[in-house]
């Protein structure tokens, strides 16, 4: 008597077939980032994508990104809410892009997981190809990855990749940065994807769960926690079309804070003193840093504190700037001044990342 035929890999704990079906749960939103430019459908082994209009370009060059979005997919776990994560990650790989001046071009994501769970892995991909979308990138891969025994059940981990272009002339950075630019504020959406152990360790601390409801959110705390990192891309693209030579650099606040992430964009020599009375952060921010008895100041070095994205922009275009950005859903506002020359830099922030750059130091208090 014949027996019946089993799978060796899923009784290791891999299901291919749920692979198979969160590909077919995800298709229709991943097609609709692909324009005339993709070649390839959903599935292939790799992403074509029709580079011609590069040969437009005086001096194409490529510019590329990768990132994740770090323990803030602890919080997406415990509430069971997998489709605004997609967003954080193209917010952290996208807007990267841009800071250079380049246009995105294309995306790919990785996904590694204890168990496939279909809708899980859909709500997931489907979010990353709606902010896609919505920054004019096309999603052409990915890979999702069943890793039993190394993560559990529910656990995942996100990461991406994207490519971008841009004139040689156009580069945005600290070539360009002038004495007497000014510096101009955008706002973030709250906490982004950053400084999220340091969120999960005051929660933690105070005994809270991320499911319980807090007056001081406006509800559950999970919630307010995962509000989507806000995306620049677009907006910032239509401002450096319209407004030529206006912007000289822009700084992505990720980690390490705004001092940190200014400082990486400024060329060696140059300071500038972020004026922290011209805005006040967000609730979260305070309501946090109460809860681990911080001052806010304590937390500049982990969270952006309402800053977003800064632009090194001309002084005669600082207004036009921020108009065009609060116009485009982006508020903005001047937070400071470039100055080149010698000065004692003690308090300072010098370079980040392994760039020299230039220093930076927050000033005064935050409005309240």
């Amino acid at each position: 008597m014949a027996t019946a035929s089993t799978d060796p890999y899923a009784s290791a704990g891999v299901d291919t077939a749920a692979g198979d079906l969160a590909v077919e749960l995800m298709k229709a939103a991943v097609s609709r980032t692909h324009g005339v430019d993709v070649l390839s459908g959903v599935g292939g082994f790799a992403g074509l994508y029709d580079v011609s209009a590069l040969r437009a370009f005086r001096r194409p060059l490529l510019a590329t990104s990768t990132d994740g979005v770090g323990t803030k997919v602890a919080i997406a776990q415990a509430l069971d809410v997998h489709d605004t994560i997609g967003q954080d990650l193209v917010g952290m790989v996208v807007d990267d892009i841009v800071v250079v001046g380049a246009k995105p071009l294309f995306m790919t994501d990785y996904i590694a997981c204890g168990k496939v769970v279909p809708e899980r892995i859909a709500a997931i991909v489907t979010g990353i190809a709606a902010a896609c979308a919505a920054t004019g990138t096309a999603l052409v891969g990915g890979e999702t990855a069943e890793h039993p025994g190394l993560l559990g059940e529910h656990d995942y981990d996100v990461a991406g990749a994207a490519v971008g272009a841009v004139e040689a002339d156009a580069v945005l950075g600290p070539e360009k940065v002038r004495h007497g630019d000014v510096v101009v504020a955008i706002s973030s959406s709250g906490l982004h994807s950053n400084g999220f152990s340091l969120v999960r360790h005051i929660i933690s601390e105070r005994g809270v769960a991320f499911t319980d409801d807090a007056p001081e959110f406006g509800g559950t705390v999970g919630t307010a926690l995962l509000e989507p990192t806000r995306l620049f891309t677009s907006p910032l693209l239509r401002v450096l079309d319209e407004l030529p030579d206006a912007v000289h650099a822009l700084s992505h606040v990720t980690g390490g804070g705004i001092a940190a992430n200014l400082a990486r964009v400024l060329p060696t020599g140059a300071w500038v003193e972020v004026d922290r009375s011209t805005w006040s952060p967000q609730p979260v921010f305070r309501i946090l840093a109460d809860w681990g008895s911080l001052a806010l100041e304590d937390t500049e070095g982990t969270w952006n504190l309402g800053v977003g994205f800064l632009a090194v922009v001309a002084q005669d275009a600082a207004s036009a700037v921020t108009h065009a950005l609060t116009a485009a859903g982006l508020p903005a506002w001047v937070v400071g001044r470039v100055t080149v020359g010698p000065r004692d830099f003690d308090g300072f922030v010098q370079g980040a990342k392994g760039v020299d750059g230039g220093a930076v130091r927050l000033v005064g208090s935050y409005a309240g």
